[in-house]
């Protein structure tokens, strides 16, 4: 279907989806409009409008748990106690006179699923959920594994399980939904679901255009003939970008931010697997200058890649300059070192720095302590791609946003956290025990092998993954504590969600980033190839 057409009929059935919104009287149809939009539906004018209602079910009786979880979604700070039911704690009404979770909850995988996918959205102090997330979990394993459950309840299971809705990147679970809606029969609103699916299409027909030439950008760079050991990632680079940035008036977001994920992956190939130390150290130099004056002095696969930092940062310049954003990006406090550099281009020279100090410690056969380690690792974790994602909303941008990074703000240093341990757990088995790097990174050079020579709590294999995964649940923790109470815009606290989204989606259970045919084929071919059946 072309795009003309696709846009005509989302824009007749929209009308029709929000006088559905607003008509409802009963307050669990209210709920279930909300849950069927909120994960199928692009349109952020329909959003608004689920915003609405969700401030009005907080003053209702409806089912509890989803309630709960869509009211916090929403970003309204609401306790477990503030839900309740005849005067009671509603969450304790899954719990009996000893206090452990009722035996017929553990039988109901609706419920279950239900508690599941709220605890997800708990903050420190809910040991209630932390409980109830163990105890669904367990269960619902159980429940698949004994395949008690229907085809079509099984399959929202074990999708959950897999992929929870909070942690998930909102295209994929847009496209996941959309197939479990449409099978439960006599239930399915056929005008919301075919709105849902044109409106899928139609976006992603935006998505794949741009993608086309995203491509065309990375082809004139002849980076694959020219610099043939980095890893050529054009699709995966997209794919992240648009988890970040999903919304088709988000454009130049994306298109910036899919442009500083492939520079990153082009340097941190150079600094991990192919350069020598000299070289390095060189390279590492003439960042810190940034000026084209001593790309002479480089070898010439690091001149391509100097070149085209270069180059792509003056475009971006360029295009806030002609929209009257420019200030998004300039940023100068005392904490900088360079004056009044670019924001972008001084975590860029961060960034190598750190780059380079690694390399160092590897040429000295060097084995730092985990707060050493940590304390450079952390600047090579998301701290760019977060200040890219802010140039990419410099409309909205102002000097506290900026301030808000730099100060390392709990759910911004827990988003930095998240990234450098999934990263470091999913790529150590990669690095250390496989050939697929020209130069071998040891142990010493990754968090677990520092953590298992320096701390010993951290010595034992066993012991180290539970406090990584402790470690990882607490940083969620905190990126759901501001959500409720942001010190930012939330547009932009939204970013730093999605980041932390993407970097479960990409390094899960493997570097899917890496190993992206492996990993990432299943998430990809949806969103980018197959439209989805009317």
């Amino acid at each position: 279907m072309g795009y003309t057409k696709l846009e005509k009929d989302v824009q007749e059935l929209k009308e029709k989806v929000k006088r559905m919104v607003m008509a409802p009287s009963m307050p669990s149809e209210k709920l279930n409009i909300i849950n069927n939009v909120s994960p199928a539906v692009s349109k952020m004018r329909l959003r608004k409008f689920c915003s609405k209602f969700t401030r009005a079910i907080m003053k209702v009786m409806a089912e509890k748990t989803l309630r709960f979880r869509l009211v916090r979604q929403q970003g309204f700070k609401v306790s477990c106690g503030q839900f309740s039911l005849c005067g009671h704690d509603m969450f304790n009404k899954f719990k009996d006179v000893h206090g452990k979770f009722k035996e017929s909850l553990a039988t109901d995988a609706v419920r279950l699923l239900s508690l599941f996918e709220a605890a997800h959205v708990r903050v420190h102090g809910e040991d209630l959920l932390d409980e109830a997330l163990t105890f669904t979990t367990a269960h619902l394993e159980s429940s698949i594994e004994a395949h008690r459950l229907s085809s079509l309840l099984s399959k929202q299971v074990t999708h959950a399980l897999y992929q929870p809705f909070r942690k998930g990147f909102t295209r994929l679970e847009a496209r996941s939904y959309l197939s479990i809606y449409e099978e439960r029969g006599h239930s399915v609103n056929q005008t919301l679901l075919t709105f849902a699916k044109l409106d899928f299409n139609l976006l992603q027909q935006v998505h794949q255009k741009e993608l086309s030439e995203i491509t065309r950008w990375w082809k004139d760079l002849d980076f694959v003939n020219k610099l043939p050991f980095i890893r050529n990632r054009v699709v995966e680079c997209y794919f992240w970008a648009l988890g970040v940035f999903f919304e088709p008036e988000h454009y130049f977001a994306r298109r910036i931010f899919y442009k500083a994920i492939a520079m990153i992956t082009t340097i941190d190939d150079i600094y991990d697997a192919y350069g020598i130390y000299a070289e390095l150290e060189l390279f590492t130099k003439a960042v810190e200058r940034w000026d084209i004056s001593v790309m002479d002095q480089l070898s010439e696969y690091m001149k391509v890649c100097y070149q085209a930092m270069l180059d792509e940062h003056i475009e971006i310049e360029e295009k806030l300059t002609k929209e009257g954003k420019l200030y998004g990006i300039h940023y100068a406090t005392e904490a900088i070192t360079y004056g009044k550099d670019c924001v972008l281009i001084s975590q860029m020279k961060v960034l190598v720095r750190a780059y380079f100090e690694k390399a160092k410690w590897l040429h000295q056969n060097y084995t730092p302590k985990m707060d050493e380690y940590m304390s450079v690792a952390l600047t090579t974790s998301y701290f760019l791609l977060s200040v890219v994602s802010f140039a990419g909303m410099a409309d909205i941008v102002i000097k506290d946003s900026l301030d808000w990074i730099f100060n390392d703000s709990k759910s911004f240093h827990a988003l930095l956290l998240l990234g450098r341990l999934m990263d470091d757990m999913k790529s150590h088995k990669v690095r250390t025990y496989t050939n697929i790097y020209k130069r071998i990174y040891t142990k010493r050079t990754y968090c677990i092998g520092c953590g298992m020579l320096h701390d010993l709590t951290w010595c034992h294999r066993r012991r180290n993954n539970t406090r990584i995964h402790q470690t990882g649940d607490d940083a969620w923790k905190d990126i759901n504590e501001e959500w409720l109470i942001p010190t930012i815009p939330r547009p932009l606290l939204l970013r730093i969600l999605n980041l932390a989204r993407a970097n479960v989606v990409i390094y899960k259970y493997e570097d899917g980033f890496t190993h992206a045919e492996l990993v990432l084929k299943d998430s990809i071919v949806p969103l980018f190839v197959d439209p989805v059946p009317i």
